[in-house]
């Protein structure tokens, strides 16, 4: 069983802008090349969920009508809730309340909002949810919650899921494609 895990293409904000849940547009056109490019890579007969966030939905649409697929929309794929930092420029966001978060990534709730382990309960959940059902999935998400189900692939713990998701690096480009295989986790 693979999970294919697409994140969502670059939304319309300006850079330097902190954002998660807020709900952010992507230009259709940006959507479409993106999922012509991804389509030709993915399974016809997995699975095919998404984020409800207008961002993954974008890409999603697409996606379901190339693939012959229907889209099931599912909250728990959605980013993190970074509270009142959402859609502030991270320079306008105290510095103590920044380095409050970098020192504990897992447990503090940066602007007010989710905890890196409220998310990583959610995560797990959807990520168990999938492995009862079996069958390859696509999901349309974002970089937060593929670092986390990529962890959910090699822990059990939901503390394990969410520092090894808070240590990994963000490094999955926009509209990037990352295939993980179940046989590589527990």
């Amino acid at each position: 069983m693979r999970l294919y895990l697409i994140r969502h293409p670059q939304p319309e904000v300006a850079a330097g802008i902190c954002y998660g849940r807020s709900d952010l547009a992507v230009p259709i056109e940006r959507a479409l090349e993106a999922a012509g490019a991804l389509a030709p890579r993915l399974p016809r007969d997995a699975l095919l969920w998404s984020s409800p966030a207008d961002r993954c939905a974008a890409l999603a649409e697409p996606l379901a009508s190339a693939l012959g697929a229907t889209v099931r929309y599912d909250a728990r794929l959605l980013e993190m809730d970074f509270g009142a930092w959402e859609m502030q420029a991270w320079d306008r966001i105290p510095r103590s309340e920044v380095d409050a978060w970098a020192a504990d990534t897992v447990a503090y709730r940066p602007g007010g909002g989710e905890r890196v382990l409220d998310v990583a309960e959610r995560v797990k959940s959807f990520h168990d949810g999938l492995k009862i059902e079996g069958r390859d999935a696509v999901l349309v998400c974002h970089a937060g919650v593929i670092r986390l189900l990529l962890a959910a692939l090699a822990h059990h713990g939901i503390a394990d899921i969410a520092s090894a998701a808070a240590r990994a690096p963000h490094r999955i480009a926009y509209g990037e494609l990352v295939i993980a295989d179940y046989a590589a986790g527990p």
